[in-house]
């Protein structure tokens, strides 16, 4: 019985912080954080994709076919 009742209060302080504490973000700033999100996702991407170029044509001129 005990677990259940700690288990009813950990369900009960979980829905009074998220209802009343949380500071949840403005569309606006969701918006701008996956606009971050995105760019950065992209350059990196770009970095990758290029490290592989620079490697594929590093090795094809040590190990010609």
């Amino acid at each position: 019985m005990n677990v259940i009742k700690r288990f009813v209060n950990y369900c009960k302080a979980c829905y009074e912080e998220l209802a009343h504490k949380v500071t949840w973000p403005t569309y606006k700033e969701l918006t701008q954080s996956a606009v971050v999100v995105l760019t950065a996702s992209l350059v990196i991407a770009v970095v990758v994709w290029l490290m592989d170029v620079v490697f594929k044509a590093a090795m094809s001129s040590i190990y010609p076919n």
